[in-house]
Order: structure tokens, then sequence, then C-alpha cells
């Protein structure tokens, strides 16, 4: 009797947990199914429709990020030459932010320490009219390591009017599937789009693509006339998450429209807004960069936008943004998409430069070993800054970009494996340019957006011996974000950083501050300094 009234209520708290352990998915003919899952996902999974609760993750994770190996100290004997393409990417800035404002720490290969340098603007001389962008140098103390000095190669794009800019041939590609049903996704992807119709004008006109389980148009190429904006407005509005990815169809149409409605000499420009998942049609990483780089050589240029948690893959959206002559954000909130929409219009989507390289030659009588910091995905061999066949990144209007070298002086001892004695040579002997007291030469190569022939800068740095507290409020607040970066990585060049330090160089370098970007970089490192104890 003992044994049935056991086995009896070993069956009931069987069935009352099966019970609890099934959730309903929506199809896709909008009815719904019954699925069973472990007890504790229930447990951990928000209600449908409402947000995790802050400092929750989602039950299944499967954001992914490419490793990251951080550029080390070289010798300058060994590697006079140090050559990479720039970057104006932003995403790694604002996912960093959304990790940190759900309490925790962002993975390491999350931290792309040259966007979180970037995603701020910083006050350099605008260029000529004979030149897209301006070249911007200063030397100064390292605030981590005293004994070393800290370089800064900042550029300025050329700003261009908004009545001045040209006519804009636009398709959104945006990602409808079943995997973009949160609210930090489709809605919020939504509303952005929304916010960059409005910006539009007369001149210009817009598609919308669509992608699921298929691919079609949501709203042909129509033109921005007031009377037109209400209709494409709803077009945006009836949009509805459901079915896979099938990201490479959406992709080939979105292309085929853009040069349909090709606008010669103006804007022509592919808007990807996904959260980068891509499980059906062409789904290996390789194939999707390959054809997004043949599409691009047409002319049409492609901006990728990341939404949404748990599911992001940052990694290949990365990988399309630079293939496709682009940029990549990640937008996190309605403020980012107004900054890189509305504020950030112009250097989102007008190109003023294309495949923009650096190349840094260092002199040995001067500096004994230099790291790049960050750019690691962006390095280049040392040949390909003269081949014009190789690809390197584009500057918008108005953008500023920033790069920071870590050298050490010579005479200076530096931590380093450094390499054997060669067998077969000595390393390069010096020329009388050693002994000019430079520092380093900074040259440049870049193509207009139209050209396949690239033009070439050449700019010679001194170091005339300034302290970090005698450098400027830009030098210091980008000096404050490349620490930050390394704090998060716990990065084995962070040297004696603390983020105490890091906020006490924001603070110093906050400036005006116009809409408060520096100050919400400030209260983030609070909270990571919060989290790391």
């Amino acid at each position: 009797m003992k044994r049935k009234l056991i086995g009896g209520m070993l069956l009931a708290l069987f069935l009352i947990t099966a019970a609890c352990g099934r959730d309903r998915v929506a199809l896709e003919d909008g009815r719904s199914r019954m699925y069973a899952r472990p007890m504790a996902a229930v447990q951990a999974e928000p209600v449908a429709g409402e947000a995790a609760p802050e400092g929750k993750k989602p039950d299944f994770n499967t954001e992914s990020y490419d490793y990251i190996a951080e550029n080390p100290f070289l010798q300058v004997a060994r590697n006079p030459l140090s050559t990479f393409s720039i970057d104006v990417d932003t995403a790694s800035y604002a996912n960093v932010r959304r990790f940190l404002k759900r309490g925790e720490l962002p993975p390491p290969d999350a931290v792309r320490i040259e966007e979180m340098i970037n995603y701020f603007d910083y006050d350099y001389p605008s260029p000529t009219e004979d030149y897209p962008f301006s070249i911007n140098t200063l030397v100064a103390g390292c605030p981590w390591q005293p004994r070393h000095r800290l370089v800064r190669i900042g550029l300025k794009g050329k700003e261009i009017d908004r009545g001045e800019r040209p006519s804009a041939n636009l398709v959104f590609l945006l990602d409808v599937s079943g995997s973009m049903d949160e609210p930090d996704k489709l809605p919020l992807l939504k509303r952005a789009m929304k916010l960059l119709v409005q910006e539009l004008t007369p001149q210009d006109r817009v598609a919308a693509a669509i992608y699921a389980g298929g691919s079609g148009l949501a709203l042909p190429s129509t033109p921005c006339l007031k009377e037109n904006k209400v209709f494409i407005l709803s077009a945006l509005d009836k949009l509805e998450p459901g079915g896979a990815t099938h990201g490479s169809e959406g992709i080939k149409l979105a292309y085929d429209v853009a040069q349909k409605h090709l606008i010669p000499g103006g804007i022509n420009r592919v808007i990807l807004a996904t959260d980068g998942d891509f499980n059906v049609g062409v789904t290996n990483e390789g194939d999707l960069v390959r054809l997004i780089q043949e599409k691009a050589e047409s002319g049409i240029f492609l901006t990728v936008l990341g939404f949404g948690t748990g599911n992001l893959k940052d990694s290949t959206m990365e990988k399309l943004a630079d293939k496709g002559n682009g940029n990549y954000g990640y937008i996190d909130s309605i403020t980012e998409a107004r900054k890189l929409l509305v504020d950030e219009m112009g250097a989102t989507l007008v190109t003023i430069a294309k495949d923009v390289k650096i190349q840094v030659e260092f002199n040995p009588a001067q500096v004994a070993a230099y790291r790049l910091i960050g750019y690691e995905n962006r390095l280049l061999r040392d040949e390909d800054f003269n081949d014009d066949t190789k690809d390197a990144g584009e500057i918008g209007a108005g953008h500023t970009v920033t790069a920071l070298y870590e050298i050490v002086p010579t005479g200076v001892e530096y931590k380093g494996p450094g390499v054997d004695d060669l067998k077969y040579q000595q390393p390069r002997t010096t020329t009388e340019a050693a002994d000019s007291g430079e520092l380093l030469t900074v040259k440049l190569r870049y193509k207009k957006p139209d050209a396949d022939v690239s033009k070439r800068l050449i700019m010679a740095v001194n170091d005339i011996g300034l302290q970090f507290d005698q450098a400027g409020k830009d030098f210091k607040f980008a000096a404050a974000a490349a620490a930050f970066g390394m704090l998060l990585r716990d990065s084995a060049f962070k040297g004696n950083a603390t983020y105490d330090d890091v906020i006490q160089m924001a603070r110093a370098g906050r400036g005006e501050d116009e809409h408060g970007y520096r100050a919400e970089f400030i209260n983030l490192v609070e909270n990571a300094a919060a989290m790391s104890e």
C-alpha cells in the first residue's frame, strides 16, 4: 500500500512538472503549439513580451565574437613599419555599454579598443579644400606606463551641410525572422528606421526588403516626398516577426533593388538591420563575405546595424560591413538610433574617402619598440599599403578617426621576447634622416569614393616632450577610452592603469560634452569598477 501511495505521489509530481515545463511558441500561421523544456529554463525566462529582468541572461546565449590576440610590442630594428586599415565602426562600445548596464562585465573579445576610442567625436581641425580629411598628431606621456610615450594620430573628415548632401537611394534590408521577436529587436528596429525616414528629403528614395523564411519587398523604392512619408512609415509599422532567417536571399534582393534605382554620383546604400542570425541559405561566413564584397564593387555600399541580446553574431556583422565598404553600429536604445541615424547621418551615409590605410615608419634612433593599441583585425601587410587592390576602411562626412601607439623611447628597457640574431643579414643601417630628431613618419593612402587609384599623404612627427597633464582634453579622453578597454580585456599591457585612473582621465578630458556621451562613459567606468570588485 505504501509503495502504491509513493508511486502515485511521484506520478502526480511528474505530471505537474511536465505541465509547468511547457510553453507556447507562435507558428507562422498565427496559431501556437506547446513544447516541453527543463523546469529551470521556465524559471529563468521572463514572460513573453516583457523585457528580461536587468542583470539576467536569456536561456540560450548564442552570441559570437572573434578571438582577439592583442598587438604586442615590436622592435623597431626588426619591424620599422606598422600598417593598418582605419576603422570607423562604433558597435563594440554600444555593445559593451549594453553589458555594463545589465550589471555584467562584457566578454573580453567583445571589446575592440579602437571602437571604444572612436565612438566619441574629437575636436580636430577641419581639412582644407584639397583633401577629404585632415591629419592631426600629438605625442605626450603615457599615463599607464610613465617611462613610455603615447602617440595619437587623428583624422577629421570633411563636413557636408545637409543641404549639400547628394541624393540618396537607400534600401532597408530588415530581418523579420522569429529571432527578432523581442522588444529590443524588431520594435526598436522599426522606431530607428522611422527616425531616418523623417530625415530624408524629396530628392531621396527608400525601399524596404525583408527576409525570414524567404524574402520580399515590404516597400518598393519610393521617393521621399512629403505625401509619401505616411505610406513609407505605415509599411514599416506593418512588419511582424516570424520564420527562419534566409539572409542571403534578402541580401541579393536588396542589392538588386538598389542597382535598379542607382543614382550616379549619389548615395547608394543598403542598410542591413538584424540580430546577425543567418541560419538558412548561405550560412557560411566566408560565402556571405564574398557575396557582400562582390555587390560592393558595383558602387553600392553597406551599413550594418545590430540589435538585441542573446543572439548577436558580432563577428559576422563586422566582416559584412568591412567588405561592403560600410560601417557597423549596434543600436541598444532609441538614443543610440538617434545618434547614428540623425545626429551623425552624414557620417553614416556619405562616404568621402574609401580604402583609407595608415602606415607609420618609426625612427630607430628615437624609438626602441612600439605597440598599436587596438585595430587587431585591421592589420595589413606592409606591401598592402601601396597595393590599390587591397580593401581598407571608409571615412564618412564629418567622421573623426583616432589611433594610438604606445612607444618605448630608445634607451628605455622594456619586456619583450625579441628574436634571435639573423644569420644571413644584419638589421638595416640608418640613414641621415635618423639624426633629424623625427620620432616617426605617418603616411596615408585613400581613394575618392568613385576612384580606383589612391592618393598619398605624408607627415613627419616630432616629440616635443609634453607630459600627459599638458596634453589637451581630447588626448586625455582618448587615452581614458583606451585604458578602459584594456582593463575590460584584462590586457597584459594595461600597466598600472586602474578604474580610478580612467575616471580621473575622463573627467579631465570631458570638455563641453554637448550630448552627454562622455558623462555616460564615466558612469560606465564607475559601474565596471564596482563589478570588478
